[in-house]
């Protein structure tokens, strides 16, 4: 065969090292952005942060607080993010300042080896209230010590998953642990706060709950339908329980209610340590003429410079730089990357307040639809770009704490010839629930009526997956006797 050469042109997208790190840092949350930000600074000689100035020139006052357009606006703190989305009923104030600058021990500045974060309110985890009680009894070591394995052993809702005997086994062997040791270990930390903490299943918790709960008349029936028939309690079967106990609809009725006052996880209410902590990125406030606008939060935005000593002296010696030409360049194309994607989040924050007006004013039931796509065709960008934009990022407004992406939702076609979002829609579904007789509460198919007399044609199996998406039971596990 007979060798030849050949030309031919052809189109390869490559991704330039520039752009990689752009669509790394886009991705990012805030504060893994400024982890990012601390590892490059420590890595490049050339960057260090711009503390006199933010990325508008606005001069940062000692308060912590930035000048922007002649007023003071506080830097905003970090959020607690307890589920998704928000909650409308905790308003948030967004003209809190949090400054510790001018707080010492005893309202002074000069005591340097003040921490404020010493000062941190830190939820008392369920281990350190059970050793705390089991510190003011006077036992000997080693009933001490076997209580102290049994609090070690539970987990986060404050039961004891291992059985007696396999924790025994488990113990070292010199130590001649017998399992009726363990048993009486078990049973002074039941006796301690939080009533039901230490039980092996749900039934020994409620038991142990209603135990130290005062004597009254609905107490022994709510103790006999926990031992005996709680499975049909659960399923809200009331005409075989009232035959298997023999009491009456009102006796049932108010052993019901004693049995839902009690806690089926003990624990809950005590630190877990896995509290995730969220700054918001965009802060969404009303302006004179009653129009939700957003602006991002400076206390996100990394203020970053290229030292300017170094850049001159690079400038001077441009032959004999070396390596730090490159690195020049890198703290170019982070400062750089960082204002786009500050850029980008702000633009595509600007959409989404534009088109969810509503939203603020009304809450979730006036959200409009939306995807991912009608932000990307508005601002020409791809869909996987706003997709990185809204992911970890969030906005605080009055209203509470939303990631980006909670704003977007599917649309479904109303009677009028309208669009309605999926989660106003399950919103609406939420309050006619809540509304709803719990002695004849709405089936699914009831519910999907409703919907459509208001004007929504939801199908009953559509009804059914928002309903177990919002954690609501079905009719039989709402309704009470």
């Amino acid at each position: 065969m007979k060798q030849s050469l050949q030309l031919k042109l052809g189109q390869q997208l490559t991704l330039t090292p520039q752009l990689q790190q752009s669509i790394r840092l886009l991705q990012l949350s805030t504060l893994d952005l400024q982890q990012e930000v601390e590892q490059f600074i420590a890595d490049n000689p050339l960057l260090e942060r711009d503390e006199g100035r933010d990325e508008n020139g606005a001069e940062v006052s000692d308060a912590g607080e930035i000048a922007i357009n002649g007023h003071d606006e506080p830097r905003e703190p970090p959020q607690q993010q307890d589920g998704a989305g928000g909650n409308d009923d905790s308003a948030t104030d967004l003209n809190l300042v949090n400054d510790w600058s001018s707080y010492g021990r005893n309202g002074s500045d000069e005591d340097d080896d003040w921490d404020p974060h010493q000062n941190l309110t830190r939820a008392t985890t369920l281990r350190e209230h059970l050793l705390a009680q089991l510190a003011e009894l006077p036992l000997s070591v080693r009933d001490r010590a076997m209580a102290m394995v049994i609090i070690e052993e539970l987990d986060d809702d404050g039961y004891l998953p291992c059985p007696l005997e396999e924790l025994a086994v488990h113990l070292p062997a010199e130590l001649e642990i017998d399992p009726d040791e363990l048993t009486v270990a078990l049973t002074l930390v039941q006796q301690f706060e939080p009533a039901g903490v230490a039980s092996r299943d749900l039934t020994e918790s409620l038991l142990l709950q209603l135990a130290a709960r005062p004597e009254s008349p609905a107490r022994p029936l709510a103790q006999d339908i926990v031992r005996h028939h709680l499975p049909l309690l659960a399923n809200r079967d009331f005409t075989r329980l009232r035959r298997a106990t023999g009491a009456d609809d009102e006796s049932i009725r108010q052993a019901q209610a004693l049995i839902a006052s009690l806690n089926p996880r003990p624990a809950a209410g005590f630190g877990s340590g896995d509290t995730h902590y969220v700054m918001a990125d965009v802060l969404v406030r009303r302006d004179r003429n009653g129009i939700w606008l957003p602006l991002l939060n400076p206390a996100t935005q990394p203020k970053l410079k290229v030292n300017q000593l170094y850049a001159q002296m690079l400038s001077r010696h441009r032959g004999e730089a070396g390596q730090l030409s490159g690195r020049l360049q890198e703290a170019k194309w982070l400062i750089r990357n960082i204002e786009q994607r500050a850029d980008t989040i702000l633009r595509v924050s600007q959409v989404i307040v534009e088109r969810q007006q509503a939203f603020f004013d009304q809450g979730e039931v006036a959200m409009r639809p939306m995807v991912l796509r009608d932000v990307a065709d508005e601002l020409g960008l791809h869909e996987s770009t706003i997709s990185r934009v809204t992911s970890s990022k969030y906005l605080i407004c009055p209203r509470g704490v939303f990631e980006l992406k909670y704003f977007f939702g599917t649309a479904l076609d109303t009677d009028s010839g309208g669009e309605c979002s999926a989660t106003a829609i399950k919103a609406r579904l939420r309050k006619l629930i809540a509304d709803e007789d719990p002695h004849k509460p709405l089936s699914d198919s009831v519910l999907a009526e409703r919907l459509g007399d208001e004007g929504i044609q939801v199908a009953r199996r559509t009804v059914a997956k928002y309903r177990e998406a919002l954690l609501i039971p079905p009719v039989n596990q709402r309704k009470t006797i």
